[in-house]
């Protein structure tokens, strides 16, 4: 699976990855927006959510935009660390504005 996940990337652009991308990854293929001063381009991102294998202290949001699309960026990805308590905290506001995002597409139905 690993391999074809990998295969899949690469045809669609994003192989000169950062980020480890396997079957375990959170989102291997989302649309992104990269915004800076008098620049903003559009890419392909990987999204991961992972914590240590070994003693887990933290939760650690990984985001790499495919470097191929973009010319204002270098290749590069992000990573933020989050306690237990901050990931639950970003998960319950992904849920509230989730929930939001469903009541509008409902009531627009």
């Amino acid at each position: 699976m690993e391999w074809v996940k990998s295969f899949d990337l690469k045809e669609r652009g994003m192989a000169d990855r950062i980020l480890r991308v396997n079957a375990y990854t959170t989102f291997d293929l989302l649309d992104a927006v990269v915004e800076g001063h008098g620049f903003e381009e559009e890419a392909f991102a990987v999204l991961n959510v992972t914590a240590p294998r070994n003693d887990p202290d933290h939760v650690e949001l990984q985001l790499e935009l495919d470097n191929t699309q973009l010319s204002e960026v270098p290749a590069h990805a992000e990573r933020v660390t989050l306690s237990a308590g901050q990931a639950r905290e970003l998960a319950a506001e992904l849920d509230k504005y989730a929930e939001k995002v469903e009541r509008a597409q409902a009531e627009g139905e």
